[in-house]
């Protein structure tokens, strides 16, 4: 099992910047990639960011140039650094850790972006 706790949603101006953590714990060496997702309500989860073990990314076009995803092998963390934020990135953000056959979601974290 995989565990993953997330940290650092708030609230921020338009412009500003955040930075998204998410901590693995657990049967971490079956983790093939890592990444983040949102959802806002009423519509589909959408990936943001995705990170393999190999350390290839993958960016969602309304994001690219803004978000840049990372991760610390040693604290097994991914994190995601938001800059340039805009109000419609508003939403709820899911860790998620992905595996053969499974996917693990985090709690989530809420990220306003006021105008």
């Amino acid at each position: 099992q995989v565990q993953l706790v997330e940290s650092g949603g708030g609230l921020v101006q338009a412009g500003g910047s955040l930075r998204l953590s998410c901590a693995a714990s657990g049967s971490i060496f079956r983790i093939n990639a890592m990444g983040w997702y949102r959802q806002a309500p009423g519509k589909q989860r959408e990936l943001v960011a995705t990170i393999t073990s190999g350390g290839s990314t993958n960016y969602a076009d309304s994001v690219k140039g803004r978000f840049t995803i990372s991760r610390d092998n040693a604290k097994n963390t991914v994190y995601l650094q938001m800059n340039s934020l805009k109000p419609e990135d508003t939403t709820v953000y899911y860790c998620a850790a992905q595996g053969i056959g499974y996917t693990v979601w985090g709690q989530g974290t809420q990220v306003t972006v006021s105008s």
